[in-house]
């Protein structure tokens, strides 16, 4: 069970603990109770050393819940990989410390990551957005819009009243009657006929050079 990280003044007689060869015996102490699963070791542990490993990881990441996430992990580490530390190689205040700077390193890294992934992604939207059409897409829309011009002027002048208004200024049909002072059903059965003979007009002519 890790003991849960939350930084606080450093307790006296816990933060001291004594260096050089006086203190590899205690550590290997605690080793031992670790690996054995003793919760009690890991507390002892990290009320020794807890401060130290937000401090280092604060430094590096200059983010306090940043640092308490990484001084969780680095306690999570020995609690469940207690065989990671070698009391003989080093000092478990020594070994802490160096776990939590690569993972703070490893946490800054991340969010470098995420920055030029999430810039990457601002810049290819802004790109797509400002693109404009491809020469044949804009030859093709413009047939298309003399040819959507050429079936309106074909239309029978009581449908051309009613399309406009809805086709240039998004106007409703009730909307159409009421400014024309026609019935709501004329108004609705001449867009309809005029929109069914439109549609037919504007299908997808066959290609050059071929025959229909």
């Amino acid at each position: 069970m890790v003991v849960p990280v939350e930084p606080s003044a450093e307790r006296p007689g816990t933060s001291d603990v004594p260096s050089g060869a006086g203190r590899k015996p205690v550590d290997a102490e605690l080793h031992r109770r670790l690996v054995y699963g003793e919760e009690a070791a890991l507390a002892e542990v990290y009320a020794a050393y807890g401060v130290l490993v937000h401090r280092v990881a604060r430094r590096v990441t200059r983010n306090h819940t940043a640092a308490e996430d990484v001084a969780q992990e680095v306690f999570a580490h020995l609690w469940s990989r207690p065989y990671a530390f070698d009391a003989r190689r080093g000092s478990l205040r020594g070994w802490l410390s160096m776990l939590a700077h690569r993972r703070a390193v490893d946490w800054v890294r991340g969010e470098e990551r995420h920055r030029k992934a999430a810039h990457a992604d601002e810049a290819s939207l802004r790109s797509v957005q400002a693109s404009g059409p491809s020469p044949d897409e804009a030859i093709l829309e413009q047939e298309r819009s003399l040819l959507l011009h050429s079936a309106l002027a074909r239309l029978p002048l009581p449908q051309q009243q009613v399309v406009h208004p809805a086709y240039f200024s998004g106007r409703t049909y009730r909307q159409a009657a009421v400014e024309l002072g026609i019935p709501e059903g004329t108004a609705k059965t001449r867009l309809r006929t005029a929109l069914r003979t439109l549609a037919e007009t504007l299908a997808e002519p066959p290609l050059r050079g071929e025959h229909p």
